[in-house]
């Protein structure tokens, strides 16, 4: 006990530390002290503050600035070479047209489905990063934003205005941009954690009454089904949960009614998660980190979901630096992390952000927890697919596509899941792997997997080696 509290305090400074970490040599500003009221303006009059060859940073996920972005967009002939980051984006940044390619280039920390085309037609790209380092790209000058677009709740009778749904990247954006745009939003959620920022300390302030985007997740089918109870017939009691947003978390979910004392510690949850609050059965009491709070750094979901998260002080929201830390991550007991893949080859090779060479997402958080799962006393770092493609491809396969990105290396893997069964790749060797995860493939597919296996390795059978 004397450990664990040890533990949970040391990753408590550490929180405060890397959240509060600014370089000597990169621009600062308090967000929370006062230094003048902001410029209460329209949106056309607060974007001129954006100058050619400047860098924007665009608040992502649910939180998506859309006023700000269309009077950006009117600006296309003024402007010339502005630079625009973000993550993915719920709604579509309407700068990344081919008209505007000499005005606006979107350069992406997560390629979102709006993005790929933009992508592809080299209007955009993508930053190759770990979503625990971008706050780091920031606070030490490497992708650091002259401006920042926020989209923010009104301030509170103390004059805080609250980040809302999206701090993963938003909040080192506010502490190190030069200048701050923001909406004030009575929509938006206010969450707490590291998500408030001083009224005086906004540059611009636009009102507006946008929609917060909602995503309503389709039923599960009979794979992805299958796929979640296997996932949540490992799931122990007393788990620490990661998993994002899509089916097969909330196929997990789902299985989950009857488990005890759960916690959750991930970039983002999902809706599903709820029911399991109500129901008592996550708990966030078994977590050294932050016990007795749910820690995320952004959520996308429907209105119930963002009324959930209002002004919910259960729910901290803190940035990715902090969430998806592997340190942090290690330092709950049993952390489960439950992460999607396209192709998983024989060795145990993941990709997930490319079909060949088209771009389609980017690594995300999945080597941050699988890492930090791994790290976990008790951990489960799972990675799961349906077995198959649409069209009857096997995505368990002998090697990766031509192009494709390795995003949790062979090393890194330890549970492979499809609709088959498991795959328990830690401390095998590449035949044993090989084998492992052919059993877990479609069974159409698995005499040619063995083939290829065989020729790969110059055996003739598994006898002697499995």
């Amino acid at each position: 006990m004397i450990f664990s509290s040890l533990r949970s305090a040391d990753a408590l400074r550490k929180t405060v530390s890397v959240a509060s970490r600014i370089p000597l040599n990169t621009p600062s500003r308090s967000l929370l002290t006062r230094k003048g009221p902001p410029k209460v303006v329209s949106a056309e009059e607060a974007v001129k503050a954006v100058q050619s060859f400047s860098r924007v940073y665009v608040q992502g996920a649910s939180a998506v600035p859309s006023t700000l972005l269309k009077a950006l967009e009117q600006r296309h002939t003024e402007l010339e070479g502005v630079e625009i980051c973000h993550l993915h984006l719920e709604h579509p940044n309407p700068c990344s047209k081919p008209e505007y390619s000499k005005s606006f280039f979107a350069n992406n920390f997560f390629i979102g489905g709006n993005q790929r085309k933009p992508v592809e037609e080299g209007i955009a790209s993508y930053i190759p990063v770990f979503l625990h380092e971008v706050p780091r790209l920031m606070r030490e000058g490497y992708v650091t934003p002259d401006v920042a677009f926020l989209n923010m709740s009104p301030p509170d009778k103390h004059g805080y205005c609250s980040l809302g749904t999206e701090i993963c990247a938003a909040y080192p954006a506010a502490q190190t941009a030069k200048t701050i745009i923001a909406q004030i939003n009575p929509n938006m959620p206010r969450t707490h954690g590291t998500s408030f920022i001083h009224w005086d300390s906004i540059d611009y302030a636009v009102h507006v009454k946008d929609p917060i985007p909602e995503a309503h997740p389709s039923e599960p089918n009979e794979v992805e089904t299958k796929i979640g109870k296997i996932i949540a017939g490992l799931v122990s009691d007393g788990a620490c949960l990661q998993m994002g947003i899509g089916n097969i978390p909330n196929a997990v979910l789902a299985e989950l009614k009857h488990h005890k004392n759960l916690g959750i510690h991930t970039e983002m949850f999902a809706e599903g998660a709820i029911d399991l609050m109500e129901l008592g059965v996550i708990t966030n009491d078994a977590k050294h980190f932050l016990p007795g709070k749910t820690v995320t750094a952004f959520v996308v979901g429907t209105k119930r979901l963002y009324d959930f998260i209002d002004d919910n002080p259960s729910v901290a929201f803190y940035d990715a630096s902090v969430t998806n830390n592997p340190s942090i991550i290690g330092s709950n007991p049993k952390t489960t992390s439950i992460n999607a893949a396209i192709e998983v080859d024989i060795t145990g090779q993941v990709c997930a952000d490319s079909v060949g060479t088209r771009m389609i997402s980017g690594v995300g958080g999945q080597v941050d927890f699988e890492r930090g799962a791994a790290l976990s006393p008790g951990g489960l770092p799972i990675i799961c697919l349906p077995s198959t493609t649409p069209k009857g491809d096997s995505r368990i396969v002998a090697m990766l596509r031509p192009g494709s990105g390795v995003i949790t290396t062979r090393h890194h893997s330890h549970y492979i899941i499809t609709e088959w069964g498991h795959a328990y790749l830690f401390g095998k060797n590449l035949i044993q792997r090989a084998k492992a995860l052919i059993d877990i493939a479609h069974p159409k597919h698995r005499a040619e997997l063995e083939r290829l296996a065989f020729e790969r390795y110059k055996i003739k059978s598994w006898d002697y080696y499995v």
